[in-house]
């Protein structure tokens, strides 16, 4: 099998951790740093910690793309095998990485900031107003993903997804985690990024639920599939 589109599942596993590990390390950073630059600026702080984020997961999905598909993202990878771009067998195993990468790119933001290598967070983030957001944000990155690569436009999903997700920052109220992998790794970090233990679970589910909605509007409006997910030029 050619490993230029089919790459060996290890080999795949390698990429979704390291691209899980880098957003981690970009999205908690930026929110630290965010948050020591701009004391008490809560826009400003948000602003740097969204733009940061845009560049890395736009690099990050170029990077790794072709390799795993840069799902970096339990849900994108159940989306994609539920319309049959990736095996069924291989769902665990990603979403494993995937977590994995997100917890220890947490924990290595906080050692490059001269702070402790786990700080639980205490942010509280639960709110009606705030899961209903998971739903819509997630809702809306899974339907920019399969809507591009179910109609053979997946080129530009570096550039989408990067800028749905800034943009989503900033029309959510929850700021637009819309990964439960990122939800995970994120409570590793009592910075401004952070989310409380206590509030990751209805995150998680919210995020389930968006990603259903979403890959179900995808499927509606481009019903065939032009190319699989895991075989895009990212």
């Amino acid at each position: 099998m050619d490993e230029t589109w089919h790459p060996a599942l290890w080999r795949r596993l390698v990429g979704e951790f390291v691209g899980s590990l880098m957003l981690a390390a970009v999205v908690v950073g930026s929110g630290i740093a965010a948050q020591t630059l701009s004391p008490h600026a809560t826009g400003l702080e948000l602003l740097e910690n969204a733009l940061a984020t845009v560049a890395g997961l736009y690099v990050l999905i170029l990077l790794i793309g072709r390799v795993s598909g840069a799902h970096f993202n339990p849900v994108v990878s159940l989306a994609d095998a539920v319309s049959g771009g990736l095996r069924w067998t291989d769902v665990a195993p990603y979403v494993c990485v995937q977590i994995l990468g997100c917890s220890c790119g947490a924990v290595l933001a906080n050692l490059m900031f001269s702070r402790a290598a786990v700080s639980i967070s205490t942010h509280h983030r639960a709110s009606m107003a705030h899961l209903l957001s998971e739903v819509v944000a997630t809702a809306g990155l899974v339907l920019v993903i399969f809507a591009l690569s179910r109609s053979g436009r997946g080129n530009l999903c570096a550039a989408a997804v990067a800028t749905y997700i800034g943009a989503a920052y900033f029309f959510t109220s929850s700021t637009s985690f819309a990964n439960p992998a990122i939800t995970i790794g994120r409570m590793f970090s009592s910075s401004f990024a952070g989310i409380a233990p206590e509030s990751a679970p209805g995150f998680i589910v919210a995020q389930l639920v968006g990603g259903a909605v979403g890959l179900g509007v995808a499927m509606v409006l481009y019903p065939t599939a032009s190319r699989q997910l895991h075989e895009l030029e990212a």
